[in-house]
C-alpha cells in the first residue's frame, strides 16, 4: 500500500539466557576477573578442554519470531495478548530501542512511544527540564517543544510541582507527564504501552481522548498496548493478536477481541459443545448464542443496546426439576449478575419432561457499565441444591461506551465507577 508506514517482516528477536550473555556491559575489572579465573584453571587443569563459546541452543529465547504486519498512515492499532506474548519486545523494535534479531522494519516518518514509566526521562531533573530533555531525545527541536510547552504542562496536571525533580513525583504524575510531552509533539506516529494503566481511570479516559484526536485532526498513526479490552475495543478499529512471540491473528477489533477473550464459534459468538461435554444424567448443554434484540449473533455492544443470551440443553429425564441459569463476571472477577429461569410449578418444583430446550433472557440496554464480560453457564436442581453442569467461561463479549450524550450521562462526558450504570427513572420537586 503506498499510505502504509509500518512494515514488519520477517521479524524476529532472539535473546541468549547462557551465564556468558548475561552481561550486556562488561567493566574492565569484570574483563580482568574474568582473565584472572580462566588463567588459573588452566593451571590448575592444564589438560581440560576448553568450554566451546557458542551458546547452546537450548538456552537461546525467541521473544518474536516471523512478525509480519504491516500499518497505514492514520490507523488505530491494537496489540494485544497474553503476558509473555512479545508485545514490549516489538514495541520496543519499533521505538528502535532494541535491534532486531532477524527481519526489518521499515518505518515512514517521526515516532514518539510511551513504553515504561520514566523513559527518557532523568530523576534528577526537574520536569520542567524533563520536557525538553525528552522532547529532544524524541527528535524535537526546542523551538518546537517551546510551542507546545504550555499545552504539554496543562494536560499534565503536574503545573505546581513543574520545578521538582520528577525523583520525587509519583508514578501516576510520572506517566502524565510523560503521555503529554509523547502526545503533543510532533511525531507521525505515536506508540503507547501498558504504562497508561499507572494512571488513574479518569486520566486513562484523557489519555485515549487525546490519542483519538490525534489521529483524526492530525491523521497520527497510533499503536496502543492494553490489557484493558474496553479501551482497546472502544478505539481501535484494527487489532494484531500476539501468542508466543508470533502472529496468531490480525483483522478486525471486535474479533480480534473475541480471540483474545476465548470466545467460540461465529466470532466469538455463538458456542456448541460435544454430547456428553457438560452435563451428567439428568442434563446437558448443547449449545449458547449472544445476539442483538434485531437476531444477529455480535460480540460487542453499544451501552445502550439489550442483550440477548440464549441457551440449548437437553433433557434427559421425565419430570426432571431443572432450573438453568446465567451469570456474568467482569475483567476484574467480579461476579456482576446472577440470574435463573425459575417460574416453579404450584407444588414448589418446575418439571420438564424429555426433550431439547432453548431458553433465553435479555439483559437490558444502559444496565452494564463499559468493559468486557464473561458469560457463565449453571443448571441445578434447586429443590436439592445439584449441580447438573457448570460452566464459568461459556463466552465472552465487550459492552462499549461511544462517550456520546446518551440519556445516562446527559452532558456528562466523564467516565461512570460501579459494576452497573443502569438508566434509573427520577422524580425531583421542590419542596420549599
Amino acid at each position: 500500500m503506498s499510505n502504509t508506514v509500518i512494515k514488519v517482516e520477517g521479524l524476529g528477536k532472539k535473546y541468549n539466557l547462557t551465564k556468558k550473555n548475561t552481561l550486556a556491559y562488561v567493566s574492565l575489572r569484570d574483563s580482568l576477573t574474568m582473565y584472572a579465573k580462566r588463567v588459573g584453571e588452566k593451571i590448575a587443569h592444564p589438560f581440560a578442554a576448553r568450554p566451546s563459546s557458542a551458546p547452546a541452543s537450548k538456552n537461546e529465547f525467541w521473544a518474536l519470531r516471523d512478525v509480519n504486519f504491516s500499518v497505514a498512515q492514520g490507523e488505530k492499532l491494537g496489540v494485544i495478548g497474553h503476558n509473555g506474548a512479545g508485545k514490549s519486545t516489538l514495541l520496543k523494535v519499533l521505538s528502535r530501542i532494541t535491534e532486531p534479531t532477524t527481519g526489518r522494519v521499515s518505518i515512514k516518518g517521526r515516532v514518539s512511544s510511551l513504553l515504561e514509566v520514566g523513559t527518557g526521562f532523568h530523576y534528577e531533573l526537574s520536569g520542567r527540564e524533563n520536557i525538553f530533555l525528552n522532547g529532544a531525545i524524541l527528535g524535537m527541536r526546542r523551538a518546537e517543544i517551546k510551542r507546545n510547552f504550555d499545552a504539554i504542562v496543562e494536560f499534565s496536571g503536574v503545573e505546581q510541582f513543574l520545578d521538582m525533580p520528577i525523583k520525587y513525583y509519583s508514578s501516576g504524575m510520572t506517566v502524565r507527564l510523560a503521555f503529554a510531552v509523547a502526545a503533543f509533539l510532533n511525531t507521525e506516529i505515536l506508540i503507547v504501552d501498558e504504562v497508561l494503566a499507572v494512571g488513574d481511570a479518569e486520566f486513562q479516559k484523557k489519555c485515549i481522548g487525546k490519542m483519538d484526536e490525534v489521529n483524526h485532526k492530525e491523521g497520527r498513526t497510533v499503536l496502543f498496548v492494553s490489557h484493558n479490552m474496553s479501551a482497546v475495543a472502544s478505539f481501535c478499529g484494527r487489532g494484531l493478536l500476539l501468542e508466543q512471540g508470533s502472529v496468531s491473528s490480525v483483522g478486525d477489533i471486535s474479533s480480534i477481541v473475541a480471540r483474545y477473550a476465548g470466545g467460540g464459534g461465529e466470532s466469538g459468538s455463538s458456542a456448541s459443545f460435544p454430547p456428553g461435554f457438560h452435563g451428567d444424567d439428568e442434563a446437558e448443554l448443547i449449545e449458547v448464542n449472544i445476539k442483538k434484540e434485531s437476531g444477529q449473533r455480535a460480540i460487542d455492544f453499544a451501552i445502550t443496546e439489550p442483550i440477548r443470551i440464549s441457551i440449548k440443553y437437553r433433557v434427559k429425564q421425565e419430570n426432571a426439576s431443572l432450573t438453568p441459569g446465567i451469570f456474568l463476571t467482569n475483567s476484574t472477577g467480579e461476579r456482576v449478575l446472577l440470574s435463573k429461569d425459575a417460574p416453579f410449578d404450584g407444588d414448589g418444583t418446575k418439571k420438564t419432561s424429555r426433550g431439547v430446550y432453548l431458553a433465553s433472557c435479555v439483559i437490558p440496554g444502559n444496565f452494564l457499565n463499559d468493559g468486557m464480560y464473561a458469560i457463565g453457564l449453571e443448571m441445578t436442581t434447586m429443590t436439592q441444591a445439584v449441580s447438573h453442569f457448570y460452566v464459568p467461561n461459556a463466552l465472552s463479549f465487550m459492552v462499549l461506551d461511544n462517550m456520546e450524550n446518551t440519556p445516562t450521562r446527559g452532558l456528562y462526558r466523564g467516565p461512570f465507577q460501579g459494576v452497573v450504570r443502569p438508566l434509573l427513572k427520577w422524580d425531583s420537586e421542590k419542596i420549599s
